[in-house]
């Protein structure tokens, strides 16, 4: 078996591949654009060949920048297109591409990659570990009043309803600009997020509102008139079904999801992406009728170069952590000593007694804060040497608010 890198005369060929790894057909093209795989970076793609020559795997990756705690942006590669032909499975096709392409993302000298995954046990064997979470929630129509807040007079008191600032529908051809500003607005200041180049949305290449399939897009300025967020929905049948809400406030939050609650003609409203420990089913008087389903894993994380990430994120308290990291996949291990004063951290090799004892794609799952260390110990992935060590690394670990992800690549 070959596995070769690919140029823009492949395109055809891995397009057709992946497809036929997952039993699809390709879409047929769209005026204007819309194909998802028009943004792939085939320089960045990988091929499996047979000895005849035949294709039977592909792995492709995207450059995009993942805010980390601190706020701060690291370029990332973006694992995608990842298939084996039903024939060929079970016999390597995939390891052999996952550790082709971990090798060339080390060359290039990333720290991280991520992915989404498509089925849950496939990608933890490669060190990849889930990193952050979604839910999706649906709200009936009927039970969709808000409560009066309480907290008056206070910094972080939240808006009162949709009189802060301002909500206009628009078509989705009519504010591409709006949304692409406002998007990296949001995702800058959100850890866990990833950046949408300019490339995806030129192209419209990606799932709503990226891709020209038809959605209304409630657009919402601050008093000032600056626009602050946006929600893209569709109205089918009974149901408003809302893509994704991106707000760069909670005020800005408030007011869309009032007015897509306040929608008439339809029964219920689904928000497809809310944030673990959003506070919108507080905001309604009736707590039950928020009801969370696919409450699922979203950005799933590698660490290529663990001194280089742990000393690129922020850190929320001072501490230090004998840590012995196992890559079975790579057949590496190695120990260091994580140190960390006033937000800033170093981590270098050590060989001190380790605290705790973890896999790298354990290491993932916490890198951003969104799963607590304590959470794995308890769960028998971690070992803690020491009774303190487990309650220290949850308050290293720990983020003021969850990580959120809900682009999808």
């Amino acid at each position: 078996m070959e596995i070769r890198p690919t140029t823009d005369k492949d395109v055809d060929v891995f397009v057709e591949t992946l497809h036929a790894a997952f039993g699809r057909f390709p879409e047929t093209p769209v005026e204007g654009g819309g194909l998802w795989w028009s943004a792939l970076e085939m320089d960045r793609c990988l091929l499996a060949l047979t000895e005849g020559g035949r294709p039977v795997g592909t792995a492709g990756a995207y450059s995009l920048e993942l805010t980390l705690p601190g706020e701060t942006g690291v370029p990332v590669a973006g694992v995608t297109g990842v298939g084996v032909l039903p024939s060929h499975r079970r016999r390597g096709v995939l390891s052999a591409m996952m550790r082709h392409q971990l090798a060339e993302l080390r060359a290039r000298g990333e720290i991280l990659s991520v992915l989404l995954a498509s089925e849950f046990p496939i990608y933890g064997r490669f060190g990849y570990g889930p990193a952050t979470h979604t839910t999706r929630l649906t709200v009936p129509r009927r039970q969709a009043a808000f409560a009066l807040p309480r907290a008056r007079g206070t910094v972080n008191a939240p808006a009162t309803g949709p009189s802060c600032g301002s909500v206009e529908v628009l078509r989705r051809a009519e504010c591409g600009e709006i949304l692409e500003e406002v998007y990296d607005r949001y995702r800058r200041a959100q850890h866990g997020a990833l950046s949408r180049p300019h490339r995806w949305w030129a192209l419209r290449a990606g799932q709503p509102p990226i891709s020209p399939a038809p959605r209304y897009v409630a657009v919402h300025r601050d008093p000032d008139g600056v626009p602050n967020g946006y929600a893209s929905y569709l109205v089918d049948a009974e149901t408003l079904a809302v893509d994704e809400t991106i707000a760069t406030d909670d005020d800005a939050f408030t007011a869309l999801a009032h007015f897509a609650l306040g929608h008439d003609l339809v029964t219920q409203v689904v928000f497809k992406h809310v944030p673990p420990e959003h506070p919108l089913r507080w905001q309604l008087a009736d707590f039950r009728a928020g009801q969370v389903s696919d409450d699922t894993d979203w950005l799933w994380v590698r660490l290529l170069d663990v001194p280089r990430a742990l000393t690129a994120r922020g850190w929320c308290t001072d501490g230090e952590l004998s840590l012995d990291v196992d890559d079975p996949f790579l057949g590496e291990r190695s120990r260091y000593l994580l140190t960390v004063r006033e937000g800033k951290a170093d981590c270098v090799p050590t060989d001190r007694e380790p605290d705790l004892s973890l896999d790298v794609r354990d290491l993932g799952s916490i890198y951003l804060g969104g799963t607590a260390p304590s959470t794995l110990v308890r769960a028998g992935h971690i070992g803690a040497h020491r009774p303190d060590a487990a309650p220290l690394a949850d308050a290293l670990f720990r983020t003021e608010l969850p990580p959120h992800c809900l682009h999808w690549f």
